[in-house]
């Protein structure tokens, strides 16, 4: 059974930086593709990033590039999003992803397993 359970979130003030991260369970993430996505209150759920499965390449939306970064460690079977200057428009509860290798990046219907979530407050 495949389990995917982020931690990190918190509060934090705006400028500040959160480390999210995602431990995986029966699967291998060295085997997948790994994404984050990220929900605020009334908003649909969108695309925040991306690592494909060998970690050579990695993508982000416009809105985070040049903030965050996604990195994983395979021995330990984890994903990260390490978020750094925060904006209270980065407030949502953040999902990481996991999709089929060589399948589309960022499209949410791709991403075959989910985690519960955890939730990031960012205050002005």
């Amino acid at each position: 059974q495949v389990q995917l359970v982020e931690s990190g979130g918190g509060l934090v003030q705006a400028g500040g930086s959160l480390r999210l991260s995602c431990a995986a369970s029966g699967l291998s993430v060295s085997m997948y593709g790994m994404g984050w996505f990220r929900q605020a209150p009334g908003k649909e759920r969108e695309f925040v990033g991306d690592i494909n499965w060998n970690g050579g390449s990695t993508y982000y939306a416009d809105s985070v590039k040049g903030r965050f970064t996604i990195s994983r460690d395979n021995a330990k079977n984890t994903v990260y999003l390490q978020m750094n200057s925060l904006k209270p428009e980065d407030t949502a509860v953040y999902y990481c992803a996991a999709r089929f290798r060589g399948r589309p990046v960022g499209i949410r219907a791709e991403y075959m397993y989910w985690g519960q979530g955890t939730q990031v407050t960012v205050s002005p």
